[in-house]
């Protein structure tokens, strides 16, 4: 297919686009940063430079590269991760997930586009009742922290609209990604001991690693059927199971322990909902309904051998 990946010089693009050429696939590669065309460009990629903010910027990349599918991986998250103003380090993604979804299926429409794959996520967002893993089934969280209420609808609003228009739309909710360009601020703040366990550590996470988001990513363009999909590993963890274990990996001490209410005092309500009382997600839909499985299963394996390095995925 000739695909238009918008957003690809990002973590996941960079690890997306190699693969999508592997396969034989004509790639439009989109970028804000003119710096990046080369890099893009050294991928196997045509590179477009483009603000997805820009409709008609977008529209005229899009007409441009005539393609047959559309993957939407634009974000912008910059700085050190503010949780205490959550909202307000997502500003740029979260339009990024409103109006720029909404520059980009218009752009599919006006172009014939019939296939349209976007980025959301999941752990965070799951309700925090019931059972500790959730499904595609399962709603979004209906209180999210006063933090992260933004952020939030910027999810909701994205999927809503991949799903409602008039073509496939494929919605893939990422986890926790880590692997090259997505794990170095995690590791140092483990390394340091500035990331304690709060209360119980109950909160469960999902992981998934890059390679294995970029594969999934290729699966549901090839095969999938329009809908919501979670991507992530087998092995949902509790914050107090994942942690230690990589601070031993790291070569790091302990992490430290905090009460809830010193962890909320100092860390804020994002965090300390997310270190007590996240769930974690399931990945069996993906897993059944792409034909496609992890190649790093486990975070356990993912975090001993594949933080810095990556290998084929499945």
């Amino acid at each position: 297919m000739r695909v238009f990946v918008a957003g690809a010089a990002g973590a996941i693009g960079q690890r997306l686009v190699p693969q999508l050429v592997a396969r034989g696939h004509e790639v439009t590669a989109s970028t804000r940063n003119a710096g990046r065309a080369e890099l893009l460009r050294g991928l196997g990629a045509d590179p477009a430079i483009v603000d997805g903010l820009d409709a008609a910027a977008v529209g005229e990349a899009v007409a441009a590269a005539e393609p047959d599918a559309i993957v939407h991986q634009m974000t912008a998250l910059a700085g050190k991760a503010d949780l205490k103003h959550f909202d307000n380090w997502f500003a740029v993604t979260n339009q990024l997930r409103t109006r720029g979804t909404e520059n980009l299926l218009a752009a599919a429409k006006a172009s014939g586009v019939g296939r349209f794959i976007g980025q959301s996520y999941t752990n965070w967002t799951n309700v925090r009742t019931g059972g500790p893993v959730k499904t595609e089934e399962d709603p979004f969280d209906p209180h999210p922290a006063k933090a992260q209420r933004q952020s939030l609808a910027a999810l909701r609003s994205l999927e809503d609209a991949v799903i409602a228009a008039p073509l496939e739309g494929i919605v893939l909710r990422y986890g926790n990604f880590y692997g090259p360009g997505a794990s170095e601020a995690l590791v140092e703040l483990v390394r340091k001991r500035k990331l304690p366990i709060i209360g119980d550590g109950a909160g469960v996470w999902s992981w998934i690693h890059l390679d294995d988001a970029a594969a999934v990513t290729v699966a549901a363009l090839e095969r999938g059927k329009p809908g919501v999909y979670n991507v992530v590993d087998d092995e949902p963890a509790r914050v107090s199971e994942w942690l230690p274990y990589l601070a031993e990996v790291v070569g790091a001490k302990a992490p430290v322990r905090v009460p809830v209410w010193l962890g909320r005092l100092a860390a804020g309500e994002v965090a300390t909902r997310w270190m007590t009382e996240a769930r974690g997600s399931s990945n069996r839909k993906a897993r059944r309904e792409l034909d496609w499985q992890p190649a790093w299963s486990s975070w356990r394996e993912g975090f001993r051998h594949g933080m810095t390095a990556g290998r084929a995925a499945a």
